[in-house]
């Protein structure tokens, strides 16, 4: 896995990092958002589903466990998985079944780490205590394609 580390100083800042993710992404992509309570997992999910015209249907899934945005190019499929008790809960609403179809966010996936498949990209959101807006993007990925727009990406 690749390492990348990325500054983003506003909210709209994190949404544009994310919309541009986006254009880079394909069906079967898993993005794992990982994070504190309020470090941007939903802003940047926001702003990931803006690219494909959606960001005014977005959700918390927090109690529905998984919403569905569907573009005319792809499917999106939001998952929060922050009220399950395991991975064993993931399998039994069939969240596994979602990876092959479109591009799956996973908000808290470090929860169901042993559920995931062998590549997928994970983005880690802390908060700068010196500066409030300001987060801090740790992205790990095995992905190659994405290794690619990561390591060549100004941000």
């Amino acid at each position: 896995m690749k390492h990348y580390k990325f500054i983003t100083q506003s909210e709209e800042e994190t949404k544009n990092f994310a919309k541009q993710l986006a254009t880079k992404c394909q069906e079967k992509d898993i993005i794992v958002l990982t994070g504190n309570l309020g470090s941007g997992k939903t802003k940047f999910t926001e702003g990931f589903l803006s690219h494909y015209g959606l960001e005014n249907e977005i959700s918390s899934p927090t109690f529905t466990i998984i919403n569905e945005y569907a573009s005319k190019e792809i499917s999106v499929y939001h998952f929060d998985v922050y009220r399950l008790e395991d991975s064993s809960e993931f399998y039994e609403i069939g969240g596994e079944e979602y990876f092959n179809k479109g591009i799956c966010i996973i908000e808290w996936g470090e929860l169901i780490q042993d559920a995931l498949p062998s590549q997928y990209t994970q983005i880690t959101f802390e908060k700068d205590n010196t500066k409030d807006n300001t987060r801090i993007l740790n992205i790990n990925t095995n992905c190659e394609r994405l290794e690619n727009y990561f390591e060549n990406i100004k941000y």
